[in-house]
């Protein structure tokens, strides 16, 4: 190998390593920004409601800082999630959210 070969493999080494700790950074900001978010369900106002697959319950608590933490939660995990006993989901208008006891 000649010297340039020599130094282009090593810049193409640390290169992947560098992107490799990127990704890694990225990855880690992303659980920590998860972590981060919390919100209490008591807090927000619900309200009984009933649809093709039986009773649940639907908030548009929209102004209530709980809800809104609520709300981005649901959209970091594609708009549902399972959180202490019940099912969350967020409807097709992106403010209005949906929660069902798990059985």
């Amino acid at each position: 190998m000649t010297e340039t070969e020599n130094e282009n493999s090593a810049l193409t080494a640390l290169l992947e390593f560098l992107n490799a700790v990127e990704a890694g950074v990225v990855a880690a900001k992303q659980r920590i920004k998860e972590a981060k978010i919390g919100w209490d369900q008591d807090k927000i106002k619900w309200e009984d409601a009933e649809g093709s697959s039986g009773k649940y319950q639907r908030s548009e608590d929209f102004n209530n800082p709980e809800f809104k933490a609520m709300l981005k939660d649901l959209q970091a995990h594609g708009g549902k999630l399972t959180r202490n006993g019940y099912f969350y989901w967020v409807f097709k208008n992106g403010s209005t959210v949906g929660r069902k006891k798990r059985s």
